[in-house]
């Protein structure tokens, strides 16, 4: 039986590595619960502090194979949404770890919003991003429309779903639709470096952060406000907290444990 996602530990980051290139990635059944089971493993881990999820091959993921999706006795659509791609959406966004999401290459379909929905997204500057639902008559799907123009304003969002016009890397940074783009030559280095940064840091306070990031596109204002007052109780009883002080009173560089 072919394994579709690899993952591996090193230094408290665990990368999860879409593995299908002769296909450019495409989800069919079992990747999509694959890749459901890592995103449970690193949840669940404690030995992961960071999570970092890229792909192999050129491409980093044109979305569902339609092969699947048409077959005899394959899959119907609702379910490959209901139950392939929702659950990785929903475990990405509830992940209790710094995720980032690193596109070394075209990221179409479902593939540009399971990459939108990581926490940090950065890519090779040789990177695509395509919404191309549209294209076979679809809509956009594994939390596009919620992402998507919330990241870059409703007009833009509109206009890119509508049109399918492909996104370099370079203008998704410039438009706020990704973090950073990097040289193709220094991309996996720099993605590596990033989410080393961050199994090194609070991340506690991280999964705190995100938690407030999460609840920030449905709350308002005030119910926000009493959000982050809890939240920041929580974050100020744990131990980092105690060690971040301590360490910037001693002049010295923190030792954070997560805990």
């Amino acid at each position: 039986m072919a394994n579709y996602i690899q993952t591996s530990i090193d230094q408290g980051v665990m990368t999860i590595l879409l593995d299908r290139p002769e296909k450019f990635n495409s989800f069919i059944k079992p990747m999509a619960f694959e890749l459901q089971d890592a995103l449970d493993e690193a949840a669940n881990n404690d030995s992961v502090r960071a999570v970092l999820m890229t792909a192999q091959g050129k491409a980093f993921c044109a979305g569902q194979d339609l092969k699947e999706a048409i077959e005899p006795g394959g899959p119907e659509l609702s379910s490959i949404v209901s139950q392939h791609y929702n659950p990785i959406i929903h475990k990405m966004r509830n992940l209790p770890k710094p995720l980032v999401v690193a596109v070394n290459g075209v990221a179409a379909g479902a593939g540009a919003n399971i990459a939108l929905a990581g926490d940090i997204v950065v890519a090779t500057r040789s990177a695509t991003f395509i919404q191309a639902f549209i294209k076979i008559g679809l809509i956009p799907d594994s939390g596009g429309t919620f992402m998507l123009p919330r990241l870059v304003g409703m007009a833009r969002a509109t206009a890119l779903m509508m049109t399918a016009d492909p996104v370099k890397a370079d203008e998704a940074v410039t438009m706020g639709m990704i973090y950073k783009a990097f040289d193709d030559d220094v991309f996996e280095a720099e993605a590596l470096k990033l989410a080393r940064q961050l199994a090194m840091m609070p991340t506690k306070g991280l999964m705190l952060t995100k938690k407030a990031l999460n609840k920030s596109l449905t709350n308002d204002l005030d119910t926000q406000l009493q959000c982050e007052d809890d939240l920041q109780t929580q974050a100020g009883n744990t131990e980092d907290f105690k060690e971040g002080v301590a360490a910037f009173l001693e002049k010295r560089n923190p030792e954070f444990t997560g805990k």
